[in-house]
């Protein structure tokens, strides 16, 4: 049964792999079923049992490379000791990631439009927002901002810092876009909660 078990995950993760790959290299309306089977050498069953079909192994794409970024974003997050410039350095990193070609492609691009755009404000409420709320409380019981407001205040910088990231991935020039979106941030983060320039 565990060998089973483990063959079971093994398939289900190289089919994962590989449709990564395909989603960001076609795009989702590039990339077909019969495109994922033939690079993964495996039967049209094995991919049904463990997805019902590309909608929903795009949605398994999508939750690798979101739980990734949600990763990525926190610890670069965690390597700063105060409040402030810890949730600056994660509203940053998400921004470099979207110059990302898999980021830019799967999260930023193609899953608002496959999944709905409340469905892709869940996934980025399940990965970011708790964090989100926890740097914007920190920040309240500095006195940066009112206690009661601070919850607001993440879902604004959150939406504030994806519409950047959704700039970002389109621009022609990510180097120059990464930058510009950077500034941005810590713009929005002075304005919003005050004090010196955060860079």
């Amino acid at each position: 049964m565990n060998k089973r078990v483990e063959r079971g995950r093994a398939t289900r993760e190289q089919l994962i792999e590989i449709a990564t790959r395909l989603f960001a290299e076609r795009g989702y309306d590039g990339t077909s079923i019969e495109a994922v089977l033939q690079e993964s050498g495996l039967s049209r069953g094995a991919l049904y049992h463990h997805f019902a079909g590309k909608d929903a192994l795009f949605e398994a794409v999508l939750e690798v490379v979101q739980t990734d970024v949600g990763r990525k974003t926190l610890l670069a997050a965690a390597a700063e000791k105060e409040p402030l410039a810890a949730l600056r350095a994660g509203c940053v990193a998400w921004i470099q990631l979207a110059g990302d070609p898999v980021v830019q492609r799967i999260l930023l691009i193609d899953a608002p439009s496959v999944i709905g755009w409340h469905r892709w404000r869940e996934y980025d409420e399940k990965h970011v927002l708790g964090a989100m709320k926890a740097g914007m409380a920190s920040s309240a019981a500095q006195g940066l901002l009112p206690a009661e407001q601070s919850d607001l205040f993440a879902h604004v910088v959150m939406a504030a810092v994806n519409e950047i990231a959704l700039v970002t991935a389109r621009a022609d020039d990510h180097t120059e876009a990464i930058r510009i979106g950077t500034a941005a941030v810590d713009e929005i983060l002075r304005r919003l909660l005050g004090g010196q320039p955060l860079a």
